[in-house]
């Protein structure tokens, strides 16, 4: 006779009946089991099921209504917007110089300097330890090394040296008149911003994955979030920093285009791209624990809370993607006087199952209600569903490219399409000048991305402070000013010099006469720099300086030697 197999659940019901249907094999084999299944401090599923359900932010919501004539109650915006520094009278490398300060230049330095002791004494015997190979850098050798490194995103080329080279097809006299190469390889090596000595191993508990950068993040964070405050709109998204090497928080993103890197969450003004702040993905398995965040909050949701919680109770409208967005979330926020909006996941806990199983005609909407969050599902060309406490559930007609009729569109989604995309221009602004380099060290491409986007933040502060141009005509002011160190103009002597170099734009002339001489002369520049006085009739008309040089050998030696 074949014994009944029963499951733990249906033991427990059976057990707790009044029934007496049971023989003695099956209660004997249902004891057997039931005990054996469950260990002695665990307890019956339904009762675990019960337990949890206590929790009212993890019960469902079943107290969705229709918006019969809603209005969103909308906080004032109180916030200051705009600039908090003095900008009257600042050049274009003063406003970089707000967010690129001297204390974040001074640490490079200083840990630049530090990790090149601390290589040579490990490492005696490499290139680089060689008596004259190395010799400790400064703040305006670094200045100029970062400009060299800006420019590159501008002057772009497939290897390092090909700055250097003397090839017609690359010739970059600046370079080579800025450093030598090894010196820049040698700043490029030894490029450093914490102290590794100071760092603890990975199994002490105050290990911090982003100690090699931690430093910069700090400083330039703050620099963000205190010398601009942005406007109303603001947007929360992630960026990937590109990098295929081997590092623990490496993401694949296949939606982005460099699909392998680091990624960064941002949040940024939606009218300007302006980046208030950000967060380095540190992990999966890192913990994230804002302050004042509930702790029901998702994982996403704590990560939006994080960046905006220098924001709260001032009436800001926030706008994300559908991997934050959560009721719970846009609840509490509404707490903190901040409404927010976002695209949402049909699978999305709280929403009402309702509605999101409702079958829709295209360019029919439809929208439930529950504490000033509205949920509200659209069908386009496929269905989009949404999550607002900013807008009601009203439609107005949208232009359509193409068709001579316009088509009805909730308010909700028209704001997402235009508030929406700040941290995507910040992205798309800064793609073209691109500086970063194929590396190994992955947190000196971090470093190259961050101080791009603190050159970016700096150019919003330009043109808030009334100031015209474009981003590329700043950037190579602010480079030039790295590099030549003074205001440039024709007749700079470091604009000169980089000048004199360049192949097939110099041409000799004769000295221009004067009244007491019939035939003027001048000293030879190349002469008189090896100790020979030597007049010449002969000099270049198309130096800004006209040097007087000795025709053939001296014109040459002058428009193509550095030294």
């Amino acid at each position: 006779m074949a014994v009944r197999v029963y499951s733990a659940e249906e033991a427990y019901a059976m057990l707790a009946s009044d029934s007496e249907t049971l023989s003695a094999e099956d209660l004997d084999y249902l004891l057997s089991s039931s005990s054996s299944s469950l260990s002695d401090n665990e307890e019956p599923p339904r009762q675990r099921r019960r337990l949890a359900a206590r929790d009212p932010h993890l019960e469902p919501i079943t107290d969705w209504s229709p918006p019969t004539n809603y209005t969103p109650q909308i906080p004032a915006f109180t916030a200051t917007a705009g600039v908090h520094a003095q900008t009257e009278g600042l050049s274009e490398l003063d406003f970089f110089q707000l967010f690129f300060s001297a204390d974040l230049l001074q640490l490079m330095v200083e840990q630049t300097n530090l990790y090149a002791e601390q290589f040579i004494a490990a490492h005696p015997n490499s290139f680089l330890a060689q008596p004259n190979r190395w010799h400790p850098t400064n703040c305006a050798e670094l200045l100029k090394y970062w400009g060299l490194v800006l420019n590159m995103g501008l002057n772009k080329k497939t290897e390092v040296r090909s700055y250097w080279s003397t090839d017609v097809l690359y010739h970059c006299p600046l370079y080579r008149n800025t450093m030598t190469r090894p010196r820049f390889e040698a700043l490029q090596k030894f490029l450093h911003f914490s102290d590794n000595s100071q760092c603890p191993p990975q199994e002490d508990p105050r290990f911090d994955r982003l100690n090699k950068i931690r430093p910069v993040i700090n400083i330039l964070a703050r620099n963000f979030s205190s010398l601009y405050t942005p406007k109303k709109e603001i947007s929360v998204d992630e960026s990937l920093v590109s990098f295929k090497g081997r590092v623990k928080f490496r993401q694949y993103l296949p939606n982005k285009r460099a699909q392998y890197g680091l990624k960064l969450y941002k949040l940024c003004e939606s009218d300007t791209a302006y980046m208030y702040a950000f967060r380095v993905y540190e992990g999966k398995d890192s913990h994230i624990d804002p302050p004042g965040c509930p702790s029901f909050i998702s994982t996403s949701g704590k990560i939006a809370w994080d960046l905006l919680r220098p924001l709260f109770d001032q009436g800001y409208h926030l706008y994300l993607d559908n991997w934050y967005t959560s009721v719970p979330l846009f609840k509490c926020l509404l707490e903190k006087k901040t409404v927010a909006c976002g695209t949402v996941r049909k699978n999305q806990k709280h929403l009402p199952k309702t509605l999101i199983n409702q079958r829709l005609t295209i360019g029919e909407s439809r929208a439930l209600l529950h504490d000033g969050v509205l949920c509200l599902k659209y069908r386009d060309k496929k269905d989009v569903c949404m999550l607002t406490s900013i807008h009601d559930d009203a439609s107005t007609s949208v232009p359509r490219r193409g068709f001579t009729s316009a088509k009805m569109t909730p308010v909700c989604i028209q704001a997402y399409n235009k508030f929406m995309g700040g941290v995507d221009l910040n992205d798309q602004i800064l793609k073209p000048y691109s500086a970063m380099r194929r590396s190994r060290i992955w947190y000196k491409k971090l470093a190259v991305n961050l101080v791009q986007m603190a050159l970016y933040n700096s150019f919003v502060l330009y043109r808030k402070a009334g100031n015209h141009g474009t981003y590329l005509e700043y950037q190579e002011k602010v480079i030039k000013r790295l590099i030549l160190g003074e205001e440039v103009g024709e007749t700079s002597a470091s604009s000169s010099n980089v000048g004199r170099i360049i192949p097939g734009q110099h041409f000799p002339g004769l000295v221009p006469c004067t009244g007491k001489k019939r035939q003027a002369q001048k000293r030879c520049r190349v002469c008189f720099k090896k100790g020979i006085r030597r007049d010449t009739i002969y000099q270049c008309d198309t130096c800004p300086s006209k040097p007087g040089l000795c025709m053939k050998e001296c014109f040459r030696i002058f428009h193509t030697s550095l030294d």
